[in-house]
């Protein structure tokens, strides 16, 4: 096995260490200005690629994972964790493909209210934080995701999320919605077809 250059090796130290995930630049400040992070990410990704654990970029911060196929291994019985509520599902996805966005928006798009325990499950399990406030007037508190969602969902980031046709495939859609979508595309139809 070749040795790596000590650069790069305090790189895969730091990393190795690290109890989350890091960017780049919070490398760069245990390693030293000297060290070409970008670079020894990249020898490190490219050394570790077909291994047993891969080096693995997710929202722009990097950490050693086990190689998904080797992830069966590791699996262990364990307490289920509390499974999140509808409400709390649904509003995490408003979050995740609308963000930034506040709290009435979230209710404008579920067409309920959202109770403050929804909100703050959701920041409890660190996949949403207040991300300032809107420039209007009353200036509410606004929502996204962060970087321990997308590495719970396995993204590399929101791009990744799944589109309409992904879910649609999937069959995740509920049946009422689609239903509903065909009858609108029929009326939609039908008032063409009378024009």
């Amino acid at each position: 096995m070749r040795e790596l250059p000590d650069d790069i090796r305090a790189v895969e130290a730091t990393l190795f260490a690290a109890e989350e995930a890091m960017s780049e630049k919070e490398i760069a400040d245990y390693v030293g200005e000297g060290v070409d992070v970008a670079a020894a990410i990249e020898a490190l990704a490219d050394h570790y690629a077909g291994r047993g654990v891969n080096l693995v970029e997710r929202g722009k911060r990097w950490h050693f994972q086990t190689a998904p196929d080797m992830a069966h291994i590791l699996r262990r019985e364990r307490d289920e964790a509390r499974r999140l509520s509808r409400a709390a599902v649904e509003t995490l996805a408003i979050i995740a493909y609308h963000e930034p966005v506040s709290r009435a928006e979230i209710e404008a798009i579920r067409g309920v209210q959202i109770s403050r325990g929804t909100l703050d499950v959701l920041m409890e399990a660190g996949w949403v934080r207040p991300a300032g406030r809107r420039e209007v007037p009353g200036r509410p508190l606004i929502y996204a995701t962060t970087a321990t969602f997308l590495q719970h969902f396995g993204l590399t980031s929101r791009r990744d999320l799944p589109g309409i046709d992904d879910l649609k495939a999937a069959g995740l859609l509920d049946p009422i919605d689609a239903a509903l979508e065909q009858m609108g595309q029929l009326e939609l139809e039908t008032e063409r077809e009378e024009d």
